[in-house]
């Protein structure tokens, strides 16, 4: 018996000793786990719990919302309005079953998923399709096709307003589709103002005309919120720690009044229409250099890459300005005390003068002229004879001094300084068509600024396009120009505006505001065509209304318009445009003249 049972124990022995050892190998590995297990628990349960935590903390950015553009009435120009960008998950999408009405599941979770009161029918993507497309107004197989696939993100739809996101929240699909705050930019008033406003990228950013320009002050400050979201991607309630408020940035008030700007633009279209012309323009400002409408006929809508890719023609366009330059050289003259406006010329239609042959728009005998009948006939030649002690510097000077040859301040991009040569380059000719507006060249916003000088007695006016900016709390801080420079005196601009009152009675048959004076001078100037050659034209006009007491300056400038002199074109829509300034602000009539400066003896 002994025998035997020695016999089985040496037969089994190798697989006790197996199971012994198998036995010990778990034991040793149950061991070093229970041990790990206390580790943890006990030495670092708190890093492990604050690692779990890391992971699903988020810091999600919650951004500012852009400033708005305004009128100077608080108008919206330019506005960000909320918008979402809508986001799928593929991958959960795979695994997404509706809730059929009717269930348990339905009732429990208080909610179900229907397509016109009948269960969806499906599963997976094609029922988050289903559902989504309608609301989207979307193709169904598209939006699932999107839909499908192994990745976590996708844009299913961008600049999406909040009652159509209000619609999504309630298809109870969150666990798919998730929606992203962000903005759109409007501009509520299409062309208006359209290369002026310009337009923002697909950041935000300001990248031309206005928006450019204020961009850092458009701009707001982003906020953040940190919390922990689920394995979905939810927000998980209660535990956000930490939450920084976005702040908005600040709205620009201009100086533009939204219906001057309206009906401007609309006189330039119609002007640049009835006359055929390549392009208008004009420029309104109040005499204090407060711009009130900025137009030209090259018409975008504002935020269109073709808004973005333009500037406007009233700060980019040069041109000699032609015979309204007279007026800077009479107030030159009377300046430096070498003429009065009453000053008597005998004046030729033409002259001669160091081997230069000068002159007049039209042939006439010689005439009697005061200094003032010369502005009023527009004679080149007679400023050639009343500036024979006005020396080229002094020509210069003048010029510079009423802002040719310097941008306006108004910062716009793309604005031009306009090109004046100083007196030292000038050849025998160009130092005397200098006197009557040629030689140099202009934008329509420095020949404004001239009016502006004249018509603010003298002083020249900072020109300002901005008039306030309001913070996201509401505070308005002006914007400061200064006294301005003075440039003639206050009697001097007096006698100019005098002499130019009899230009605009010249034309009062074809130009003329009713029951108000008018100041104004014209010019009409060869200017370089498409070839090179001086075979284009532009016609201008320069106006103050009402001339009695200034407080309107408008300037218009068309291109190669069929009747060609600015007295007969660009006249009639500076009237236009007075007439309406007139009625708008009403004012009082202008009291009959009589202190007119004799124009000829």
């Amino acid at each position: 018996m002994g025998g035997t049972f020695k016999r089985i124990l040496a037969r089994h022995t190798p697989f006790f000793n197996r199971v012994m050892a198998v036995s010990l190998v778990f034991a040793v590995i149950a061991c070093v786990s229970l041990g790990k297990l206390a580790y943890i628990q006990l030495l670092e349960g708190s890093s492990t719990a604050q690692a779990a935590t890391n992971s699903r903390t988020v810091k999600a950015t919650l951004s500012a919302q852009r400033g708005s553009i305004v009128d100077v009435n608080g108008n919206v120009l330019a506005q960000s309005v909320e918008r979402y960008t809508i986001i799928g998950d593929p991958l959960v999408a795979s695994t997404f079953e509706p809730v059929d009405c009717g269930t348990s599941t339905a009732k429990a979770y208080g909610y179900c998923h229907s397509i016109d009161g009948q269960n969806v029918g499906e599963t997976g993507p094609a029922a988050v399709a289903r559902l989504l497309a309608p609301v989207l107004g979307v193709s169904a197989m598209e939006l699932g096709a999107k839909l499908t696939g192994t990745s976590r993100y996708v844009v299913i739809a961008k600049d999406v307003e909040p009652a159509v996101k209000r619609q999504i929240d309630a298809l109870h699909i969150s666990s798919v589709i998730s929606a992203q705050n962000s903005s759109q930019r409007t501009y509520p008033n299409g062309s208006l103002l359209g290369t002026v406003l310009g337009g923002v990228n697909d950041d935000g950013s300001g990248v031309s005309g206005l928006e450019q320009m204020e961009d850092s002050t458009l701009t707001g400050t982003d906020g953040y919120q940190i919390y922990q979201r689920g394995n979905l991607g939810q927000k998980i309630p209660g535990t956000e720690t930490q939450s920084v408020d976005p702040v908005n940035g600040s709205t620009v008030k201009l100086t533009v009044d939204r219906d001057v700007q309206w009906y401007v633009e609309d006189a330039v279209k119609q002007a640049k229409a009835k006359y055929n012309a390549k392009w208008a323009m004009a420029v309104v400002s109040r005499v204090n250099g407060d711009i009130l409408a900025l137009a030209d006929s090259d018409q975008y809508e504002a935020g269109s890459s073709e808004a973005k890719m333009h500037t406007s023609r009233v700060g980019t366009e040069l041109f000699d300005p032609g015979s309204t330059g007279k007026v800077i050289t009479m107030a030159g003259l009377l300046q430096e005390g070498l003429h009065q406006a009453s000053d008597q010329f005998s004046v030729p239609s033409t002259l001669t003068e160091d081997g230069q042959t000068y002159k007049d728009s039209h042939e006439h005998g010689t005439s009697k002229w005061t200094l003032a009948g010369i502005l009023q006939n527009s004679s080149n030649v007679g400023m050639i004879m009343a500036s024979k002690n006005y020396s080229d510097d002094l020509r210069y000077q003048y010029l510079a001094k009423f802002g040719v040859g310097k941008t306006s301040g108004l910062g716009l991009p793309g604005e031009s300084p306009g090109a004046l040569t100083s007196a030292d380059q000038w050849d025998r000719r160009t130092r005397n068509t200098v006197l009557f507006g040629q030689g140099y060249s202009v934008t329509a916003l420095q020949l404004n600024s001239i009016g502006e000088t004249l018509a603010n007695k003298g002083v020249k006016p900072q020109q300002r396009l901005i008039k306030s900016v309001v913070d996201a709390n509401g505070k308005e801080t002006e914007t400061k120009t200064g006294n301005g420079e003075r440039v003639v005196d206050e009697k001097v601009a007096a006698d100019v505006l005098n002499a130019m009152e009899s230009v605009a009675e010249d034309y009062s048959k074809t130009v003329s505001v009713p029951g108000y004076r008018v100041a104004a001078k014209t010019g009409t100037a060869e200017v370089a065509g498409d070839s090179g050659a001086l075979t284009s034209i532009v016609a201008d006009w320069l106006g103050v209304i009402p001339a009695d007491n200034p407080q309107f300056v408008i300037t218009v400038v068309l291109k190669d318009p069929t009747g060609t002199y600015g007295g007969v074109t660009a006249g009639p829509v500076f009237a236009q445009i007075a007439q309406f300034l007139m009625q708008k602000y009403e004012v009082a009539p202008s009291s009959p003249r009589t202190d007119a400066i004799p124009t000829d003896w």
